[in-house]
């Protein structure tokens, strides 16, 4: 019964053709967004061919399962668009010949291709962007242009400690700096001030140019009288002057461990790992912070104040501390001790508890975000390869019913329900990720979504009925007029 036939060769060999030639063009659109997005932490780097190609390599394989759906999409509309346009879809029916048995071997390919698609995710998935992100990190550490941070000593250029007061964004240059070059020895140590300072590098990448004005430099003077206390030194006042320095501006790959323990470089097993470990972690804390926080402060909440509930103590702000029973402390206090003293302890006493929260709420939330993030990590391995299926059954039907191939109509119908299925997509993973959807929610709503559609889609093809009868709607709208009194008056 289910012996392949040349009608299904024929489709499969049609539908394959289109498949791969959307997939590469997807998936090279999808990776230069990716790249471009992150231009600014490649460009000018002098990072080497072969670790760029490295790069787009690994960006391309964990591109891939997002490429897919549109492909698949894409494809099917085509496939059958063009099975229409050249009345072949016609002559099948014709012929006695149903949809589905039309759609029958691309729907067993398209279910391979799912499950491929899951294994995919789980297996090569993490391995690639680990090291996808191991080579950006890696990029944004090769940094040409030194971030140097405002009001903190820089030690981050071999033998020189560099201090500034301010920036200037626009001229890109650090202003009112103290610059301690120690790089010829301590003996012969420098200090230099400059109003505006730029840091540059050699046309050669070889050397770092710093660039000052207007400024003062103090500089050790080496030889000196024996038995003399004194350390002479040079003084020097400057308009202009250059510094160089040796920086190394070859590239350096960062270690993969930096990137083992987050979401997207684990499978299925070490995603459930996390999560049951994480689980339990943030079960325990918040009893102990709970129970910690209503020790301690119950004494001091007025009568009617509940915080019996766990997540309301942690949720405790500032504000909550204003029902601080003063009484308490005052029935404490020796009649020797002034009301400055009592006070000052009730409110070193908010400020404690008001910490505390604080603390406790950034553990707490700490623990929330890696639940989400792995949980999140966990559907989406299982919901690109669901999109795959979804896809197909959105753009088969379609197809069939548009009637038009090529790249024209069908590729717009495409994009368009791509972006519907990307805006929604994305707005319900940013709930899940806030904490205001359950993670499931909003991993599979997208989903939710789409999959009637296909449903609605298919049955229509299959039935061979309008999707959109205009004539119908237009009886309708009489009908309607008819019923309405001012209609009928007019």
């Amino acid at each position: 019964m289910f012996g392949v036939k040349k009608l299904d060769i024929y489709i499969i060999r049609q539908f394959l053709a289109l498949l791969m030639v959307t997939f590469f063009i997807t998936l090279f659109v999808i990776v230069m967004q990716f790249v471009w997005l992150r231009i600014d932490d490649m460009i000018g780097k002098g990072i080497p061919i072969d670790i760029m190609a490295k790069f787009l390599f690994y960006a391309s394989l964990s591109s891939a399962p997002i490429a897919l759906p549109l492909a698949i999409l894409l494809a099917a509309l085509m496939t059958f668009g063009n099975l229409g346009e050249r009345l072949e879809l016609i002559a099948m029916k014709t012929a006695g010949i149903s949809l589905f048995r039309i759609m029958r071997p691309m729907i067993i390919f398209i279910g391979l291709v799912a499950v491929g698609s899951f294994f995919y995710s789980n297996y090569v998935i993490p391995i690639a962007q680990k090291r996808m992100w191991t080579l950006m990190f890696s990029f944004q550490d090769k940094a040409l242009e030194i971030e140097i941070p405002v009001g903190e000593f820089y030690s981050g250029i071999r033998g020189v400690n560099i201090y500034a007061r301010g920036k200037d964004k626009k001229r890109r240059a650090m202003l009112d700096v103290m610059i301690y070059d120690f790089s010829r020895g301590f003996e012969n140590a420098s200090i230099t001030c400059a109003d505006t300072v730029m840091i540059l590098t050699t046309e050669d990448k070889k050397y770092l140019k710093i660039v000052m004005n207007n400024g003062e430099s103090f500089e050790n003077v080496q030889n000196r009288q024996e038995g003399s206390t004194t350390i002479p030194y040079r003084r020097e006042s400057f308009k202009y002057k250059e510094l160089l320095f040796d920086f190394y501006t070859g590239f350096k790959e960062l270690d993969e461990n930096i990137m083992a323990d987050q979401h997207i470089s684990k499978n299925i097993s070490r995603l459930v790992e996390g999560i049951d470990s994480i689980v339990v972690v943030r079960d325990s804390l918040k009893k102990h912070f709970y129970r910690q926080l209503t020790e301690e402060t119950s004494a001091y909440m007025t009568e009617g104040s509940d915080y019996s509930d766990m997540g309301k103590a942690l949720a405790l702000s500032p504000q909550k501390f204003d029902h601080i029973n003063v009484d308490s402390i005052v029935s404490s206090a020796t009649p020797q001790e002034t009301l400055e003293e009592i006070a000052r302890r009730a409110s070193n006493l908010v400020e404690s508890k008001i910490s505390t929260v604080r603390y406790n709420t950034i553990i707490i939330s700490d623990a929330d975000n890696f639940f989400i993030t792995h949980n999140i990590e966990w559907h989406l391995k299982f919901t690109l390869s669901f999109a795959c299926v979804i896809f197909f059954f959105i753009g088969a039907p379609l197809g069939a019913i548009i009637g038009k191939g090529g790249i024209g109509l069908p590729t717009v119908v495409a994009i368009i329900l791509f972006i519907l299925y990307y805006i929604i997509n994305t707005m319900s993973q940013k709930m899940a990720t806030e904490g205001k959807w359950e993670v499931w929610q909003g991993m599979w709503f997208s989903s939710a979504i789409l999959l009637p559609i296909g449903i609605w889609l298919t049955y229509k093809a299959a039935k061979d009925t309008m999707t959109i009868d205009f004539d119908r709607y237009k009886q309708a709208i009489g009908k309607l007029k008819r019923l309405v009194p001012s209609y009928r008056r007019a």
